[in-house]
């Protein structure tokens, strides 16, 4: 994935270097956050592989590893919910990916626009809830993914 392959990776070419360098974790994963490109609104939280790295920067659309189903996706391949990337970053140390897009429905499989549609609050005893919020469904999951 280096774009300067002649030199080893060092803590300075890494955070001060123009070389693209992603830190895979033991997986051969790195962390993606994806923002909607106009609000700013945290979309989703995913994985990317070597592979759907460079299928997203080759392509100008998300591409995602699934941990669960082991396998390489594009975003909306099934539900037709692209994502069409605006802008990409690589954080300081190279191990964590922000893509900033264009959100064209859901991004989340349970229909709504952002996985994040629940706020962490507490009940009356001080204990853990979570509030809904921003959590209406764009699509009906059960009729898009048979």
């Amino acid at each position: 994935m280096s774009t300067s392959a002649s030199s080893p990776p060092t803590i300075d070419n890494v955070e001060e270097g123009l070389a693209l360098r992603p830190k895979f974790d033991a997986a051969g994963l790195v962390t993606c956050v994806a923002t909607d490109a106009m609000s700013g609104e945290v979309l989703m939280v995913a994985h990317m592989n070597a592979e759907a790295l460079k299928k997203t920067i080759d392509s100008g659309e998300a591409w995602y590893f699934s941990r669960s189903r082991a396998k390489l996706w594009r975003k909306g391949e099934s539900s037709g919910q692209v994502q069409r990337v605006v802008e990409m970053r690589v954080d300081c140390d190279q191990d964590a990916v922000w893509i900033r897009v264009e959100q064209h429905g859901a991004a989340c499989h349970t229909g709504r626009k952002s996985c994040f549609y629940r706020r962490i609050d507490r009940d009356g005893e001080g204990q853990a809830l979570l509030t809904p919020v921003d959590a209406e469904r764009l699509f009906d999951p059960a009729k898009v993914y048979r």
